[in-house]
């Protein structure tokens, strides 16, 4: 076996290789997947992203393929309240059922649709086509919501244009001067580090802000540590900065920007000693990090989770943003202003309709020329698509309420343990008449639906992927989905077929093509009796013509395209002609061509501290384990690594409550509890607590945490909330 693969017994299969991705974070390494004599191997392989290297996530993420707690065929529950084998003729029709009785009682908006950003671009696509076409309803939502949308708001009002990076990843390791606010990559994206070495042994300056001294933040030359939720001031004081000591590009904001005045008003009046007093940052460290970045030949700034996952998330990007556009970076070769996106596909995820607001390519549901172009790809009148929908947190906040959805269809996510304020969001899916999850192990939502659908895995199905950098991946299927699992293309697709929805245009798949999907040596990847729209290369071609002309315009990203060649980046409008690696060149996607300012003043967070509630918490992720853990946990190795949840406190709140390492603690908001052992370091601020969020019941910190809303992205505030601690008294 090649060093540090892993390998997962599956008798009686041909041996046969595929190249893919990994199925975790959004830097989707390139891997290749081995099967022989009944072993899938992963095996390295020299992408540009990770160039040959993985993670212990990827390393081990065959183990999932055969794993024996995998859902082999359909469940429901019985009379008894137990899930109980079914057929998936008997699962349909409990479905439909279902969906039209509900729809009969309480209209069509009373059954929703939850998506998330692992999916491919042709399952996202198709969810939001589902809900549009075959329920009319506007209820449909995605776990991006969680993760990337103060960032795209934040982006797209600056721009015009949300891409996560809009430069390749390899120019990170170029900069002489990078800034990370709330990102810690080393943990997250372990591949991804290689740049900051690269970056540093280049001889450029490394800057972390963030309130833990985390992997990232030990590797950096500066580490600046506020406290949880004054991100904004910091930003602020940096451009104060750079106004007073002349770093400003002036030319560049006079030829490229507009609104740049009322920005430049406020930081005037965010001098260092003022948010110093706020944040904890010594005034110092502002200056140095402000002269590393107002001085550098080359300079990017990247924001992540840290910065975004605020009632004010989106000010606080466009703080950042700001920052950047004042220093001449965007669309300067070898410079720029970045978001690090989170989920698999959490940058292709959001572009194609799965969010409440918008259509495919990126349009705005509410644009009647959108509407019309979308509308004639599926061939139905623009009338009859819906209008927008809420956001992801105000969709399961309703659920099961007078005014609010009656059924439920999960795709690809796990809100009982992702969302805020996790056990009231746990009520409200138990008090649907009909909660419905597809997924191919039983999480955590799965165990309390009325269906349970199972799906194929990550190496079962071809489709494409978006990466943090807009470039647009293929996913090779290594092998078919074990007999009784179903795509959840298939699943869509039987589904619209048994509520009579009306089918968009057939995309033509030229008979004998050598690029249409086959398995090696066995056929077509779909059964014969599957349905056209349950081909993920006839969903792609679909959805290159609704995205044509958007603003993520796939129209001229085609399968062999992107196996000539790395990937393709968006917006690619012309089969014939280049992708786009690089944005910002020559002008931005506004209406003027100019990047916009926009002035924010620093707010405090939603929930401060107080005498009740006397310290901060801030959630996070940990190396061994991904999102809500639904994978990860079952994977031995990573259960090993990282077994359960804790509590990170400073060695003096230790000291002052009396607690030892190890000592089972109960950290308490006003919105309920979590319970997990003590990790003491020094690592954190003395006044702030930190606990990952990839377990459920006891230790599922998203109990505790805070579901204030941003007002424009609608994201919640994981990052920062008001706790008490206490010793569990044994």
């Amino acid at each position: 076996m090649t060093d540090g693969a892993r390998a997962a017994t599956t008798p009686g299969r041909t041996p046969h290789e595929a190249a893919t991705h990994c199925p975790y974070c959004a830097l989707q390494c390139g891997m290749l997947l081995s099967e022989r004599d009944g072993r899938i191997e992963v095996l390295p392989r020299d992408f540009p992203t990770n160039r040959g290297g993985l993670c212990q996530k990827g390393w081990t993420a065959a183990e999932l393929l055969d794993h024996p707690e995998r859902l082999t065929t359909p469940l429901l529950r019985g009379p008894d309240g137990r899930l109980a084998p079914a057929t998936w003729a008997e699962a349909y029709a409990r479905i439909v059922t279902g969906i039209r009785d509900t729809q009969a009682a309480h209209g069509r908006d009373a059954v929703a649709i939850f998506g998330g950003g692992g999916l491919t671009n042709e399952k996202a696509y198709a969810l939001g086509r589902f809900a549009r076409v075959a329920l009319r309803t506007r209820m449909i939502d995605y776990n991006g919501r969680f993760c990337m949308s103060s960032a795209a708001a934040a982006g797209m009002r600056a721009f015009g244009i949300d891409r996560g990076l809009p430069f390749p990843l390899a120019d990170l390791g170029r900069a002489d001067t990078l800034l990370l606010v709330g990102a810690n990559p080393a943990e997250t994206m372990p591949p991804l580090a290689r740049y900051l070495t690269e970056q540093r042994e280049r001889g450029g300056r490394l800057i972390v802000v963030d309130p833990r001294v985390t992997a990232t933040a030990r590797l950096a030359d500066l580490h600046l540590q506020p406290l949880p939720g004054t991100d904004l001031a910091v930003a602020n004081a940096l451009l104060h900065v750079a106004l007073t000591e002349g770093w400003v590009d002036r030319e560049y904001v006079a030829a490229r920007t507009e609104g740049f005045d009322a920005v430049r008003r406020i930081a005037a009046g965010w001098w260092p000693a003022r948010a110093e007093r706020l944040s904890g940052v010594p005034v110092a460290d502002l200056e140095e990090a402000a002269r590393a970045l107002g001085t550098a030949r080359t300079a990017i700034i990247l924001t992540a989770r840290g910065a975004e996952q605020h009632a004010k998330g989106v000010d606080t990007v466009s703080a950042f943003v700001n920052l950047a556009l004042a220093l001449g970076l965007p669309g300067r070769p070898g410079s720029g202003y970045g978001c690090l996106t989170g989920q698999g596909n959490g940058q292709g995820g959001r572009e194609h309709g799965q969010k409440a607001d918008q259509l495919p390519g990126y349009r705005r549901i509410d644009d009647p020329a959108a509407r019309e172009h979308v509308a004639a790809v599926w061939g139905v009148h623009p009338d009859e698509l819906p209008g927008p929908g809420v956001s992801a947190y105000e969709l399961l906040d309703l659920l099961g309420t007078p005014t609010g959805p009656k059924t439920l269809l999960v795709f690809g996510s796990n809100p009982v343990v992702s969302a805020p304020r996790a056990a009231r969001v746990e009520r409200r899916l138990r008090d649907l008449d009909l909660l419905v999850v597809a997924d191919f192990l039983l999480s955590e939502t799965a165990a309390i639906a009325d269906v349970v659908l199972p799906t194929a895995q990550w190496a079962e199905e071809d489709g494409t992927m978006t990466n943090l950098e807009g470039r647009v991946l293929r996913r090779r299927a290594l092998r078919e989905p074990p007999p009784g699992i179903r795509t959840d293309l298939r699943i869509l697709a039987d589904l619209s077929a048994a509520l009579n929805a009306p089918s968009a245009p057939a995309a033509e798949v030229v008979a004998g093509d050598p690029s249409y999907p086959f398995l090696p040596s066995r056929g077509p990847l779909q059964p014969p009796d599957a349905p056209a729209d349950a081909d993920p290369r006839v969903v792609f071609a679909e959805l290159r013509r609704a995205s044509a002309g958007g603003a993520a315009d796939y129209a001229g990203v085609t399968w062999e395209r992107i196996d000539a060649a790395d990937g393709v980046f968006w917006p690619c409008p012309d089969t014939d002609g280049p992708d786009t690696p690089r944005l910002f060149a020559e002008r931005f996607a506004t209406p003027s061509g100019r990047a916009r300012f926009h002035p924010v003043e620093h707010r405090p967070a939603a929930e401060e501290v107080c005498a009740e509630y006397p310290f901060y918490l801030t959630t996070g992720r940990v190396l061994a384990q991904y999102q809500s853990g639904t994978q990860t946990r079952r994977v031995g190795a990573l259960r090993r690594a990282a077994p359960e949840p804790f509590v990170e406190l400073h060695p003096d709140l230790a000291a002052r409550l009396g607690v030892e390492e190890g000592e089972e603690l109960r950290v308490t908001s006003r919105r309920g509890e979590m319970r997990a052992p003590a990790r003491i370091t020094a690592t954190i601020r003395p006044d702030t607590l930190f606990a990952p969020f990839h377990w459920g019941g006891a230790g599922r910190v998203n109990s505790v945490t805070n579901d204030a809303l941003d007002p424009v992205s609608r994201m919640p505030e994981f990052k920062v909330c008001a706790v008490r601690v206490e010793k569990v008294t044994p």
